[in-house]
């Protein structure tokens, strides 16, 4: 049994088959980004899962989609776009049914904007979870049923707490936390935020995924790990504390980086 956290990786569809033999040599965790746009939710994407199904013969890791998220929020104060974004996580669910997938990234509501803002507008914070909730709550129990989690992403996060406490006011039905070291590592030079480790930490026992990216701390880079800054034994020195088995996903923008940023990170001893 390996004693170090075995990497995964989040592909498109386009690089699924260059990586088949790196997915299948362990039980490597998959999140396909084949799913996220509406074009594709909308149209006929049976025949793009089938062939993933197919190349994907004989994995064995967790696996699951990053779910739609361009234009909204997970918490819009809009009831018609609500409805929206309702209907497009039920199709994510659909795609997960076909891909025998497991977990849905899902992105936080919470804003650098918001953060600044609290206590000039004191019901902004039942306005949010009234919201999110109504946006969330008929598709939980369908997740749940299915045995897929929701994962909620950092994205302009400065309070590593906040989607903690969103999650436990909905009850934690088919939700858990993942944190993308990039946006932390934003958040933390550009805005303020706690360093990475502080946000993996907050998740705690709650840590089901995190997307691994190097960066800069000024933009959300996506960078082949060990070309940016953040430091990776921290990193993962908080990950064995929570005591949770997060899917540890590379999401690179440049997909030629997978292998070498998982090598980089097994040459550190950090994970294999």
């Amino acid at each position: 049994m390996p004693t170090r956290p075995i990497l995964g990786a989040a592909l498109d569809h386009a690089n699924l088959a260059a990586h088949r033999d790196w997915l299948l040599e362990a039980p490597r965790d998959l999140e396909l980004q084949a799913f996220v746009n509406a074009e594709v939710l909308d149209g006929d994407w049976s025949g793009l899962a089938a062939e993933t199904m197919q190349l994907l013969d004989g994995h064995k890791g967790r696996r699951g989609i990053h779910g739609p998220f361009w234009g909204f929020s997970i918490a819009s104060y809009e009831p018609e776009v609500r409805r929206i974004v309702t209907r497009r996580f039920h199709q994510a669910l659909d795609v997960c049914a076909a891909v025998e997938g497991t977990h849905v990234v899902i992105h936080s509501p919470f804003t650098t904007w918001g953060y600044n803002h609290r206590g000039l507008y004191p019901a902004d914070a039942d306005r949010m979870l009234e919201a999110a909730s109504d946006t969330l709550e008929p598709v939980l129990s369908r997740a749940a049923d299915m045995g897929v989690t929701f994962m909620v992403e950092n994205i302009e996060d400065i309070e590593p707490q906040d989607r903690a406490q969103l999650c436990n006011a909905l009850g934690w039905r088919a939700l858990e936390l993942s944190v993308d070291t990039g946006h932390a590592h934003y958040a933390h030079v550009s805005t303020g935020a706690p360093p990475v480790d502080f946000f993996i930490r907050a998740a705690g026992a709650r840590l089901g995924h995190i997307h691994l990216q190097d960066a800069d701390g000024y933009a959300d880079r996506h960078w082949q790990i060990g070309h940016g800054t953040i430091l990776w034994p921290s990193v993962f020195a908080a990950i064995a504390e929570t005591g949770a088995n997060p899917r540890l996903i590379l999401e690179l923008r440049d997909k030629a980086g997978v292998i070498p940023s998982a090598r980089h990170l097994a040459a550190l001893g950090l994970a294999e």
